[in-house]
């Protein structure tokens, strides 16, 4: 069984929240479904491209948030192409950017609390 998760709308205002708590940017780039969206975070520091992570369902029903897209070192044409292919295939999507003084710190913390 499927452990209840917080809706989409409830996790990107806390992601914004929790980004700009620490001075750091953060912006919704599209709304998806409020309710059941699913989510992707451009993860960026000092406008550099570090990361795309996407909550997923893990095989034991629990979400949790995984690195996934083009690797940090990519070009930002190949980040858009992701981008435009997640959205073109999920018209639920949210897709979420974060500038963060230290990115990888906080990519740490959130894929290892889900």
């Amino acid at each position: 069984m499927t452990e209840p998760r917080l809706t989409a709308l409830v996790e990107a205002s806390s992601l914004i929240r929790r980004a700009s708590a620490n001075g750091d940017f953060a912006a919704i780039l599209r709304k998806g479904d409020p309710e059941r969206g699913s989510l992707i975070i451009v993860v960026r520091s000092k406008g550099d491209y570090v990361a795309v992570l996407e909550r997923a369902l893990g095989v034991d029903g629990i979400y949790r948030w995984e690195r996934t897209g083009p690797k940090e070192s990519d070009s930002s044409q190949n980040l858009a192409d992701f981008l435009n292919r997640r959205a073109g295939f999920d018209p639920d999507l949210w897709l979420i950017e974060l500038d963060i003084a230290q990115a990888e710190r906080f990519i740490a913390e959130t894929t290892s609390s889900g």
